[in-house]
């Protein structure tokens, strides 16, 4: 999530929802990210060598991997969640994963988690630019919808009350749709899974 809303989320300042085209509104629950959920551990376990956690918000997933011995980065357009990341002890960079990333073609694994599949509103575009980021033998580890979402394409912003955000691109798709978009990134499914009502999937080059 993009903007001044999204790090008084994170400090506990505001509770904005993510507000859709259509007039739907969900809340955001921002602070949720900044401990290991449930499922966190199904993600972790199968982390090895160096790891890229794009989108990594306040990097409770790069502090747990940097905990765990593993070289580990996280990247986020947010500075407030950098920061966060770095309290926490972990490496993290103000980077929009489409810029240069450090370490490009060397990553053993690339996480996407908490619906970060919807970066920039083009899962294929983004499931391309991680397969650059991949070394030959890495794999994507990307948290999903549940099973029978489709690929939806859609603009959101930020709301608490009458303060808005911009309006930003982002994307949804169910685990069980995620076959098309991965073959057209150039990358192939190499393992489905689901832990505490989460889905996630496995991607490789």
């Amino acid at each position: 999530m993009i903007g001044e809303l999204y790090a008084q989320a994170l400090a506990g300042q505001a509770d904005p929802e993510v507000e859709y085209r259509d007039g739907r509104r969900v809340p955001l629950l921002a602070r949720r990210w900044l401990q290991l959920l449930p499922g966190d551990e199904s993600l972790l376990r199968r982390c090895s060598g160096a790891t890229l956690d794009v989108g990594s918000g306040p990097g409770r997933l790069t502090a747990a991997l940097a905990r765990r011995g593993l070289p580990a980065l996280g990247i986020d357009i947010n500075p407030y969640a950098v920061e966060l990341t770095r309290d926490a002890g972990a490496s993290a960079l103000l980077r929009d994963v489409f810029d240069h990333v450090p370490g490009a073609g060397r990553w053993s694994r690339v996480l996407l988690a908490d619906g970060n599949i919807g970066i920039g509103g083009d899962p294929v575009a983004l499931l391309r630019r991680v397969g650059e980021l991949l070394a030959p033998d890495g794999l994507a580890l990307i948290e999903l919808d549940r099973p029978g979402v489709p690929l939806r394409r859609e603009r959101v912003r930020l709301r608490h009350g009458d303060e808005l955000g911009a309006w930003f691109p982002w994307a949804h798709l169910g685990v069980d749709h995620i076959g098309r978009p991965a073959r057209a990134g150039g990358l192939k499914v190499a393992e489905l899974w689901t832990e505490a009502t989460r889905w996630f999937a496995a991607l490789h080059r």
